[in-house]
């Protein structure tokens, strides 16, 4: 693991990040809910931006991986304002965005804040509005009588050995960044990549992604047997050609 860089938002929140110089667009990962910079999928896009001598830049959400913070604090208007700290400062001119899970969701908001800068959108098992229509619709009703009363409460994580802990403040925070209860628009390329054996975000949140957002060029592809990880030598080879189909285009 190399040493990262970091960079100070303009809320104070110090972000650790890697970029390797190249020809444009860039390419920005944006990681999941509890994931970091070093994941298969950041590592595998920047050796192949590397190979083909394309800027590529990734980081860490406050409070995940080398990033300050605490996981607790934060919420997805937090890491959205993360993540455009980086695209503001680490690039120029137009990005390309690949945005795991979660961080398919902040891709989303990234491009409605400044579609100007954003050249192609590739979303991995894309999870927008998680927190609303996957967690908390999923509560019991004792679930959610302790998220508010004693503001967080532990689920058990398939990823690690630690729970997730979630607060009431990702929940409530959450529901003012919903993209999919307003018009989306994605006037640029856009590939989706979604398992069908994707236990975590099921293929359904796709489909319905797919039917809300209006753009010219959105296509969803449906991978038989992939799970949520999307990892797997043929997983990656897929993301690389997805990635060199939104750059081309646009």
């Amino acid at each position: 693991m190399t040493t990262p860089s970091y960079l100070t938002t303009p809320q104070g929140r110090r972000i650790a990040w890697h970029r390797i110089e190249g020809s444009g667009p860039a390419i920005v990962f944006c990681g999941g809910f509890k994931s970091d910079m070093e994941g298969t999928k950041a590592l595998y896009l920047q050796d192949w931006a590397r190979a083909r001598g394309r800027a590529f830049v990734r980081f860490d959400y406050s409070g995940h991986g080398q990033s300050g913070g605490n996981f607790e604090d934060g919420c997805i208007g937090d890491w959205f304002e993360d993540a455009l700290a980086v695209v503001s400062n680490l690039t120029e001119g137009k990005v390309v965005l690949v945005g795991s899970s979660m961080g398919g969701w902040i891709s989303l908001l990234l491009c409605r804040s400044i579609p100007s800068r954003i050249h192609g959108l590739v979303g991995i098992a894309a999870a927008p509005d998680f927190t609303e229509d996957s967690m908390w619709a999923a509560f019991t009703d004792e679930q959610k009588r302790q998220l508010e009363t004693e503001g967080k409460l532990e689920l058990p994580s398939e990823y690690s050995d630690e729970p997730y802990v979630i607060t009431r403040r990702l929940i409530e925070e959450g529901r003012k960044c919903l993209v999919l209860r307003s018009p989306l628009e994605l006037p640029f390329p856009v590939r989706l990549l979604q398992g069908t054996a994707d236990e975590d975000v099921d293929a359904s949140v796709a489909l319905r992604l797919l039917d809300h957002a209006e753009g010219p060029d959105i296509r969803l592809t449906l991978v038989k047997g992939a799970d949520h990880r999307f990892s797997t030598p043929e997983n990656l080879r897929l993301i690389g050609k997805m990635v060199h189909s939104v750059s081309m285009r646009g």
